[in-house]
This record gives C-alpha cells, sequence and structure tokens, in this order.
C-alpha cells in the first residue's frame, strides 16, 4: 500500500506541514512506499524533499490506485478528490480540531464520506471519536527534536519569559500587563525581560527558548500546541493556556486549578505548569505571576515541574513516533476499510 501525502499549498512553513514532513520521513524509514503531492509545485517544504529522494507526484498528473492509501490534513477535503475518483483509501489527518467542520463545503457531512481519521493527539481523538462518533484509525503524535529543543543556562541577574506575539497577540499582552501590575506591590528580586519568538528559524527558537524561564502560552485552538512542549524540553516552565489539544501532554500543577472536560490519558509524568481555560487572560495573568516568583525562589518545588516537563517532552521522541507510524500502518488496510476484519 502506497501512502500520498497532500501538502497543502501555504505561503509559509507551518508546525502543522513540518509534522506531514514527519510522517513521510518516518514511513520511509520504515521502507513503506511514499509520496507527496501539492496543487502547488512551490509549497513550503516540497521542493527540499524532493532533493532527498521523496516521489513528488503532480497534482494535474495524479493517478492513484485503489490500493492506495490518500492522507489528506482535516482543512483540505477537497484533495480527496482523486482519492474518491479512484476508490482510494482516504485518511483525514486531524491536525487541529477547530478545523475539522469548518473546511467542509456547504451540505457536505464526514459522516456521510468514505473516510477514515487519525488525531495528533488524545484530546483531538476524544473530539473525533467520543465527540462526533467519527471512524478513528489512531493517533499519531509529532516528534520533538530534543537535540535542537534542550536545556540550556539561563541567567541569574533577570528572569526571561518567552512568549509568541503571533498566537494571540492582543490577549498575551493583556496578560502581561496584569501581570506586571500583579508584580508591583512586591517586586521581583531580578528584572524582568520579555522575549518575542517571532520570524525566528527552528534552531534561534530552541536558543532563546534555552535561555529562558518561562513560556506563556497565548495559542488556541490547537491540536497539540508544540511550542509549550517545545519549552518545557528547553526548561522553560510553561504557564497560559492550553489550546484544548495541550492537554495530550499538559498537566496542571496548581492547587485546584483547571482541567479539561475530558478524561486525560494516563501518563508517567505529573503537573508540568500552570493553566488556564483558553482566553481567561486574568487567570493566565496569575499564572504567570506565580511562576515567575516560584522562578525567583528557586525553590525545589520549581526543579519538580521543570522534571515532569523534561519527562513529558522526551516522550514525543523521533523513535516514538516511528513506532507509532510502523503500528498503526501495519494495521491497515483493516482500519481504513469500512466493516473489514484483520485476518485471524
Amino acid at each position: 500500500m502506497r501512502t500520498v501525502i497532500f501538502i497543502p499549498p501555504l505561503p509559509r512553513m507551518s508546525g502543522g506541514l513540518a509534522v506531514l514532513y514527519q510522517v513521510a520521513e518516518r514511513l520511509r524509514e520504515l521502507e513503506l512506499p511514499v509520496a507527496l503531492t501539492s496543487t502547488q509545485t512551490g509549497a513550503p517544504g516540497l521542493e527540499q524533499r524532493r532533493e532527498e529522494g521523496f516521489a513528488v507526484l503532480p497534482w494535474a498528473e495524479l493517478n492513484l490506485r485503489e490500493d492506495d492509501c490518500c492522507l489528506v490534513p482535516e482543512g483540505w477535503p477537497n484533495a480527496l478528490a482523486p482519492a474518491f475518483k479512484a476508490r482510494a483509501r482516504a485518511l483525514v489527518y486531524v491536525q487541529n480540531w477547530a478545523y475539522l467542520l469548518s473546511g467542509l463545503p456547504a451540505g457536505v457531512a464526514w459522516q456521510r464520506l468514505p473516510v477514515s481519521f487519525l488525531a495528533v493527539s488524545q484530546p483531538v481523538a476524544w473530539f473525533v471519536e467520543e465527540l462526533l462518533g467519527l471512524p478513528l484509525a489512531g493517533t499519531l503524535r509529532p516528534a520533538v527534536d530534543t537535540h535542537t529543543f534542550c536545556p540550556g543556562v539561563k541567567p541569574q541577574d533577570r528572569l526571561r519569559v518567552a512568549w509568541m506575539p503571533r498566537k494571540n497577540k492582543a490577549l498575551g499582552e493583556q496578560a502581561r500587563q496584569i501581570a506586571e501590575a500583579l508584580l508591583f506591590p512586591r517586586p521581583l528580586p531580578v528584572p524582568l525581560e520579555w522575549v518575542e519568538l517571532h520570524r525566528m528559524t527552528r534552531e534561534e527558537v530552541a536558543a532563546e527558548l534555552a535561555s529562558c524561564h518561562v513560556f506563556l502560552s497565548t495559542g488556541f485552538p490547537e491540536g497539540l500546541g508544540l511550542p509549550p512542549l517545545e519549552a518545557m524540553a528547553c526548561g522553560c516552565l510553561p504557564v497560559g493556556f492550553s489550546g484544548f489539544g495541550g492537554w495530550d501532554y499538559m498537566r496542571q500543577a496548581r492547587l485546584y486549578g483547571y482541567v479539561p472536560p475530558f478524561p486525560l490519558r494516563d501518563v508517567p509524568w505529573s503537573g508540568n505548569g500552570f493553566y488556564t481555560p483558553d482566553g481567561d487572560v486574568i487567570g493566565a495573568a496569575r499564572c504567570l505571576e506565580e511562576a515567575l516568583r516560584l522562578a525567583a525562589s528557586k525553590a525545589p518545588a520549581l526543579d519538580a515541574l521543570l522534571a515532569q516537563g523534561q519527562a513529558a517532552a522526551a516522550s514525543y521522541s523521533l523513535e516514538a513516533q516511528r513506532k507509532t507510524v510502523a503500528a498503526l500502518w501495519s494495521a491497515f488496510p483493516y482500519s481504513l476499510t469500512p466493516n473489514a476484519q484483520p485476518p485471524s
């Protein structure tokens, strides 16, 4: 079975695109047939993969076979048309729960289409399977490059807070203003420095995170949300919004703090950050104040939280992703074909 992965024609590289390329790389490492296609010849990263030896199929000449598997991210349902025409297996990779329904043409329902779904996280799997009742083939998480995203030397003469202005910038700025007001009556013993992670390479982001103490998470909605996880890998304490999908790895460390309205999967780590409901700016500011005071105190409790974050990040390894891909693809085509049963 050949897997043909649709690469959306986005204007620039995104986290979702990077994960699609990760899947292609794992399939090739497992010596499973894989090809890439896009409606745009200049889709971000596509030419680089062609140079790396990946098969890149022209969209206008795409000729799928019945035993192919066409993998398409959730926001591009029209890209499934060649799969339907060829009666190939159609697999929708839900990287963000928020776009699963909004991307459908008017009058079309997923329940009426011959597709199966792959979730990027446990919260997304819950949304797809339990809430919407759609057929789930499995969960395939992103991988974190812990050689690039790893702890570094934290400055002792100041506290550094990293955040991403491109993710709900106004809410982030408001949380910062409120946090600074909360800190005013009892100032921190060292100056506070804000670090904007914007228009940087992966390596530049990793270097900044490695020198920061706290990461303010302002992104939502998210299918998983890699930045807080990468911040954990770099030894930062994350605070703020989960994006919903972040609960795949986020665990509340605040006593009586917010937890999501669905059961979380069992994991070998515990509290690794201070989290609030998405959009709760006041709650995020209070979490930020608490995290900064904890970081300034250098109390043992901080080391314990950071260790739990490191444990969470370590579980999203390339090897873990490779094993998941191997297990999922060995179960195909049975999990992708209605009413089909694997051989006994």
